[in-house]
């Protein structure tokens, strides 16, 4: 986008919790000009908005989202609010600015198609969806988007700006089919969020045999470093290492009855995460040419 414009794109950001002040600061540091930031009408988004550094984007437009008939032109416009505001944001928006000639419009969820904004798209804007696929940490600062893949789909001229701010941000755009963003989302939900899960249960074992809290994430935390480290060299297969990879039935018939006899106080879906997770680690063990017989051993127990 900064290639084919000589005055730096402008933005304006619906939205100010985490996604949208990360990609506030990011995108000016990337040299677009933020012209207005959106605050929700709540106690906590008034909270956030007196906290809100007036200075950060010299002469900005800071408005309430009652507002939105108020918001300055600009050549993109972000709603980075919640997952169910998006709808009634973007009626909200249709009716504020109606008759707009292909201004750009796009949301940031990872579940929502660009569809969301139909409104829009009838009030004149070219819509689509842009999700940057990071855990974003606010700490990182300018970093906390570095290296991101951006789910993108949409209407041509929206998804050319959409790539635009993917690349100028150091980033990788990938477009996808919209009736597709929902799996994409369950599949990146299940890589991070759900992994998070996942780490809460295995801190929490560790602490029911014995180990303190902190102990147990100290532990565990460099053991999650280097399989991320595995999946990063080789395929998952490859990279699966432990009790299902050498086809331990032993170990599995141990696991399963410290996990079932109730002498321990364990949260009660440990044993329905492992069998489950068991039988996907199965099938990649199975791909990596673990014995048949050791395969059908082990799923007869998970399943049991």
């Amino acid at each position: 986008m900064k290639s084919r414009n000589k005055k730096p794109p402008t933005v304006s950001i619906i939205g100010v919790g985490r996604v949208g002040r990360t990609l506030a600061h990011a995108l000016q540091s990337a040299g677009y000009r933020i012209v207005a930031l959106v605050f929700h009408d709540s106690v906590s988004g008034r909270k956030s908005r007196k906290q809100f550094p007036e200075d950060a984007f010299p002469g900005a437009f800071l408005l309430g989202s009652v507002q939105l008939a108020r918001l300055p032109p600009s050549d993109v416009i972000l709603i980075t609010t919640p997952d169910d505001a998006i709808a009634a944001t973007a009626e909200q928006l249709a009716k504020a600015h109606p008759g707009e000639k292909r201004r750009a419009v796009m949301h940031t969820s990872g579940a929502l198609s660009s569809e969301a904004l139909a409104p829009l798209a009838a009030a004149g804007f070219s819509i689509a969806s842009i999700h940057p696929l990071v855990a974003i940490d606010p700490a990182d600062g300018d970093d906390a988007l570095r290296g991101a893949f951006y789910c993108i789909e949409g209407q041509k001229a929206a998804v050319s700006s959409a790539k635009s701010i993917a690349l100028d941000l150091g980033g990788t755009p990938i477009i996808i089919k919209p009736d597709k963003k929902a799996l994409y989302h369950a599949g990146a939900l299940l890589a991070s969020p759900d992994l998070v899960a996942l780490f809460d249960l295995a801190v929490e074992l560790m602490v029911s045999s014995g180990v303190k809290w902190a102990d147990a994430r100290r532990m565990l935390l460099p053991l999650v470093e280097s399989t991320v480290k595995n999946l990063n060299a080789r395929p998952p297969a490859s990279a699966i290492t432990g009790t299902f990879a050498r086809g331990d039935v032993g170990t599995v018939e141990r696991h399963l009855k410290v996990l079932s006899d109730g002498k321990h106080k364990l949260p009660p879906d440990a044993l329905a995460i492992y069998k489950l997770l068991g039988l996907r680690s199965l099938q990649l063990a199975k791909k990596n040419g673990l014995d048949r017989r050791k395969i059908a051993k082990i799923k007869q127990l998970l399943k049991d």
